[in-house]
């Protein structure tokens, strides 16, 4: 089969002809129709990515979607035809999606939306599971609750704007004056965080109470925004990139709480896999029930021209999902 493999760290991706894989004991194989980038991707092929280093050579990509061509021993799930998407490789040993074919852990995997396209769901997974581990496992994210996505144009952002307003939450998201339009397009209260000071939002929203759940998407400067800006005693703060050093002292003196996030764990270790494809099912009702759906950048790749979208992705210019079509 045709993938793109990757040598050496910091290198090109290779159009190379590699062995088919075939479907082991509770595996299914894949014939792979769409491979989302994400800004994770383009790190772990620069090597930029010690939490995420695959084993060379490899073949990248999370995530997937495509149709069951074979399952494995013991796998009652699926069987040949059923449309599939996960987060199923591109770390560790774990064969990614840039390739024809893909043969993956069972759990990982759930039927694709019927209302979403291929390229669509291709673009879900790993945004789609780390905003609902964010909102939904760690915050437990309801109605009557007021909520805070900082990067709400994102790619997790703009999935968990629409998660938690699917659960009866009222929506705030922080994004540039060029994404406010489309923050509200969502079903939330655009902040302008250019314009706005924290405390002047916290005010202006929460009667200066602070919101009851924030997530944070950035890191760095806006994690420790975040612990001002959330209520006293039972606020909650979750962050996908909570990786640096921070003072948690604003938080301890609301006694509040936080929660990281590290979505491949259950890649990287084997446990909890479950879970992943328990998330996609959740996620596939929302979308069918027209409460979900992934901003996909038009823009077309094939296969041999990932390495071009990789360089989109690294630019930053891309404000939706780019999806590389593999058939």
């Amino acid at each position: 089969m045709r993938a793109m493999v990757l040598q050496e760290f910091d290198t090109p991706l290779v159009l190379s002809d590699i062995d088919k894989p075939h479907a082991g004991p509770g595996q299914v194989l894949v014939k792979v129709q769409a491979s989302g980038v994400n800004p994770l991707d383009t790190k772990i092929r620069a090597g930029r990515a010690a939490h995420a280093r695959s084993v060379l050579p490899a073949v990248l990509g999370l995530d997937l979607a495509g149709v069951v061509e074979e399952a494995g021993a013991g796998v009652d799930g699926f069987a040949p035809g059923d449309e599939v998407f996960g987060m199923t490789g591109g770390v560790g040993d774990l064969q990614g999606s840039l390739a024809e074919y893909a043969a993956v852990d069972a759990r990982l995997l759930a039927r694709k939306p019927a209302s979403l396209s291929m390229r669509e769901a291709a673009a879900l997974p790993l945004v789609v599971i780390t905003a609902w581990e964010g909102l939904v496992d760690r915050a437990q994210v309801h109605a009557g609750q007021k909520v805070l996505i900082h990067g709400g144009a994102g790619g997790i952002g703009h999935v968990a704007v629409q998660i938690a307003a699917a659960r009866g939450a009222e929506v705030f998201a922080t994004a540039s004056p060029a994404r406010l339009e489309f923050i509200e397009r969502l079903g939330a209260t655009p902040i302008d965080y250019t314009t706005t000071a924290v405390d002047e939002y916290v005010a202006k929203y929460t009667g200066g109470e602070g919101f009851d759940v924030i997530f944070d998407t950035i890191g760095g400067a806006v994690l420790d925004a975040s612990f001002t800006a959330v209520r006293t005693y039972t606020g909650h703060v979750v962050s996908a990139l909570g990786w640096g050093t921070h003072s948690i002292a604003p938080l301890s003196f609301r006694g509040a709480t936080y929660s990281g996030v590290f979505t491949l764990l259950p890649l990287l270790t084997g446990h909890g896999r479950e879970h992943h494809a328990e998330i996609l099912r959740e996620a596939a009702a929302l979308a069918d029930a027209g409460l979900l759906r992934p901003l996909v950048d038009p823009r077309r790749f094939t296969l041999a021209e990932a390495a071009a979208a990789h360089a989109v992705v690294e630019s930053g210019t891309a404000h939706s999902k780019i999806v590389i079509d593999i058939d």
